[in-house]
């Protein structure tokens, strides 16, 4: 089947994906509200374009937190990606250093800040959640600076995890198993059972030799209720500001006081999220929350939207709301089951379309998009 759009990819990522591991990187929390609401609240705002312009020559390049890139996008953290397509963190930041985007590297993934470093150089961004041994947060960033990691994005809403009801009834394990329960499934995604569970161990290769769950096998909820500081504040952010000495977003915010508080704790970006749907289920849409937050942070730190990205004209619609820049996660997961080649077609398909969007906009540069473009429906 022709790849023309990313759902395209999504299909056959389930197709090529145990149903275990699709609808973990799928879903979302309990009902799937704000899952949805990601998407479908895009919707809400319809263009207003202007004809007759010159768009002859047109610009979709940027800055983000004073990063080069060649699209406003930015491969968002994911954790596990090596559960997909083996050294699946490794394939993405390679391909997003080849196409000049940013590559913000999950600090759950699967390969290590220095697998990724000696298959991509960089520079990245690292993507951390706070421990309750501040020590290790303390190490890990250590290890991604001297590996040249430019910027530090802090995640705010998982101080405990979401309920994945999908996961749940899936029997949903790190690392996974093929048991007598899956094996028909397993046989079915034989190219995958190839590839990743006969490859390196999955886990958490950031935390090998830091910590550890009780056994080799593991639920990603037991792992986080065990290790995840629940009694942070916004002094964390000054502290991981710190620690880090250089660009520092904070991502998770949905509320424009929290935006505030943010960027007076030290966050040059803030990243407008509601963790893809699979955090508290019902939590309003970052398309939704994205307004207000620009309005609240001004020129005082860059914004960028996390959330729900499948199309173009979704980012084209960010970047007039006022986002500089949109992270997108699932579809690069989605690509990543064909590899490089999946990684490279989610951006070159995005760049197109944002492209073709920016030209019918009647509109010559990213930069110079606003909301006079956009009228609520």
């Amino acid at each position: 089947m022709p790849v023309i759009n990313l759902e395209d990819l999504r299909q056959h990522a389930r197709r090529y994906l145990p149903k275990a591991i699709f609808e973990f990187i799928d879903g979302g929390a309990t009902d799937e509200v704000s899952l949805r609401a990601n998407r479908e609240d895009f919707a809400r705002w319809r263009f207003m374009p202007r004809v007759n312009t010159d768009v002859a020559q047109r610009n979709l390049a940027t800055t983000v937190l004073g990063q080069p890139a060649s699209l406003p996008l930015i491969v968002a953290p994911t954790g596990l990606a090596g559960m997909v397509w083996r050294k699946g963190e490794c394939v993405e930041a390679r391909v997003a250093q080849e196409a000049g985007i940013p590559y913000c590297q999950s600090q759950m993934s699967a390969s290590s800040i220095e697998e990724v470093h000696a298959a991509a150089p960089g520079p990245h961004w690292l993507q951390v959640y706070l421990l309750q041994q501040r020590d290790i947060n303390r190490r890990i960033m250590q290890r991604a600076k001297a590996a040249g990691y430019r910027t530090l994005v802090l995640t705010v809403d998982t101080k405990t995890q979401g309920p994945r009801e999908r996961d749940v009834r899936n029997g949903f394990t790190i690392p996974p198993r093929v048991t007598l329960r899956n094996l028909t499934d397993a046989l079915r995604c034989w190219r995958w059972t190839l590839d990743v569970p006969l490859g390196p161990t999955v886990t958490f290769a950031n935390l090998a030799g830091e910590a550890h769950s009780k056994s080799d096998i593991f639920t990603i909820t037991a792992f986080i209720k065990n290790l995840y500081d629940l009694s942070f504040g916004w002094d964390a952010v000054a502290w991981c500001k710190s620690e880090w000495q250089g660009p520092l977003a904070v991502k998770g915010i949905l509320s424009a006081e929290d935006a505030r508080l943010a960027v007076a704790h030290g966050a040059d970006g803030v990243i407008v999220s509601n963790h893809g749907g699979r955090q508290l289920d019902s939590a309003v849409s970052a398309i939704s929350a994205l307004p207000a937050i620009v309005d609240a942070v001004g020129t005082q730190a860059e914004v960028i939207l996390d959330g729900g990205v499948r199309r173009g004209h979704d980012v084209l619609k960010a970047l007039s709301l006022g986002a500089r820049a949109c992270m997108v996660g699932r579809p690069f997961l989605y690509g990543l089951t064909r590899g490089a080649e999946g990684v490279r077609q989610v951006i070159e398909i995005l760049r197109q379309e944002i492209d073709n969007g920016l030209l019918l906009l009647g509109q010559d540069d990213v930069a110079k998009l606003s909301r006079a473009l956009l009228v609520r429906a």
